[in-house]
């Protein structure tokens, strides 16, 4: 089918997410045809540098031949098999895995599709074992402003963006939310370090307002997605984790966007050397490739769900793909490739050159603030510098950025009032440097 139709058909019949479809008419998606390691290729033959990682999943560029075998020998042994009382090798071997790489004392794994479900499992553990404990007055969750954590409700609920959030409010549930460690528009209006992580005490207040209520407190480590790629210290992280550990509460560590080397550790909350109870995971999992989640916790969560078939603690929840053989395969695959090439040191190796070349873009009109960690960098872009008043994420400006960015053989999907750059993990110096010299260009041809 020619490019003409097939976007005709798709403008017709697809309903696309995150994107006004009213626009598409006039304004057509891309249209592509094929991937190759950190390239984008159309229809028309033209290349794009996949500058955002496919939506910060992609680990070891497209179509690595590794995870591509891994898969194909997968399928010819066992697509899919219900994983309610049956297991299979590729599950046992992944859950091994990651147990033996996570933060101390994370022993246990509950797979399921993706990172809401990862983490609609961890709110769902949190809130059932204390039931399980005798201990049902702690139904309470803690949240940051800014955080993000998934489109389902029970993710929503403790989510601090409001776009995604306006239409559903009547079907949330209440959470307590605190300000978030955003240090560009400080809600204590001071500067670190000198601050101390003072914002930290407003978490704290919370914890002892909602005292034995509390279930858990849950906080996406070091960066904050799509809260608008807002890095923060690890102070914080440390501080947060001793706040929920002296009230009781578990701790939840979102990192379906950090994990996986993407910070410069292979997971976010080991720069704070924090061990919280539930740990989120998705997205580079499988290295960008399938569709595939995990949650994993303690053994004392665990503990608190045995018992005999009338004693109500089964955990009932469950995904018809939970622990896909292909999907385990692709991860264990992923999982090889960090291990035979450092991919985690790469990105401690990079980050610093590519946090210089983003800094380098200060001084441009309208940029605000630069921010990043590992491989993601960020530019918030402003009215008025002195003021901080934000540029709205509907402004023209913004289109004009993707599109100058695709006319230089740049991907890019600009977040509310923010232009940023998330990297795979196995970007190369070479190839690290050519996409900070076209962000560069395509930044400077739009700000002027």
């Amino acid at each position: 089918m020619d490019r003409k139709s097939l976007l005709l058909k798709d403008l017709r019949h697809s309903w696309h997410p995150y994107t006004q479809m009213s626009t598409l008419a006039t304004e057509p998606p891309m249209l592509i045809d094929r991937a190759e390691g950190l390239f984008l290729f159309d229809a028309e033959g033209n290349r794009y540098y996949d500058a955002i990682s496919s939506w910060w999943c992609v680990v070891h560029g497209h179509g690595h031949p590794r995870i591509r075998e891994a898969v194909t020998r997968q399928m010819e042994r066992l697509d899919h098999v219900l994983f309610a009382g049956v297991t299979h090798e590729p599950a046992v071997r992944l859950a091994s895995r990651l147990a033996a790489i996570a933060p101390e004392g994370l022993s246990r794994v509950f797979f399921s599709d993706n990172g809401s479900t990862a983490v609609e499992v961890a709110l769902k553990m949190s809130l059932q074992s204390w039931r399980n404990l005798g201990r049902e007055e702690r139904t309470g969750l803690v949240c940051l402003d800014h955080g993000y954590h998934g489109d389902t409700t029970g993710c929503m609920s403790v989510s601090g963006v409001d776009p995604f959030l306006r239409a559903f409010r009547p079907i949330l549930f209440p959470a307590r939310r605190v300000p978030a460690p955003y240090c560009y528009r400080c809600p204590v209006a001071k500067t670190y370090p000198g601050c101390g992580v003072s914002c930290v005490d407003a978490l704290g207040d919370a914890l002892r307002e909602g005292g034995e209520t509390i279930a858990a407190v849950i906080l996406e480590p070091l960066l904050l997605g799509a809260g608008g790629m807002i890095v923060y210290p690890p102070e914080y992280l440390s501080r947060a984790a001793s706040l929920a550990r002296e009230h009781g509460a578990h701790l939840i560590l979102d990192e379906v966007a950090t994990g996986f080397g993407r910070t410069g550790t292979m997971f976010a909350c080991e720069q704070a050397g924090v061990s919280p109870d539930f740990l989120c995971l998705s997205k580079g999992l499988t290295g960008g490739t399938m569709p595939l989640a995990a949650t994993l916790t303690t053994a004392e969560v665990y503990n608190s769900f045995l018992g005999g078939p009338d004693s109500g603690k089964t955990f009932y929840h469950g995904h018809t793909y939970t622990a896909n053989p292909v999907g385990c395969a692709a991860a264990l695959a992923s999982l090889d490739l960090f291990e035979e090439e450092e991919l985690v040191d790469r990105v401690a190796r990079l980050a610093p050159r590519l946090a210089e070349g983003v800094r380098e873009l200060a001084g441009l009109p309208l940029v605000g603030d630069v921010r990043g960690i590992g491989t993601v960098a960020a530019l918030e872009l402003v009215r008025d510098k002195e003021t901080k008043e934000p540029l709205p994420g509907t402004a023209p400006l913004f289109r004009d950025l993707r599109r100058e960015g695709l006319r230089r053989g740049l991907f890019l999907r600009p977040l509310g009032n923010v232009v940023y750059l998330f990297l795979p993990q196995a970007v190369t110096r070479e190839a690290l440097d050519d996409i900070l010299d076209r962000f560069s260009g395509t930044l400077r041809a739009v700000l002027r």
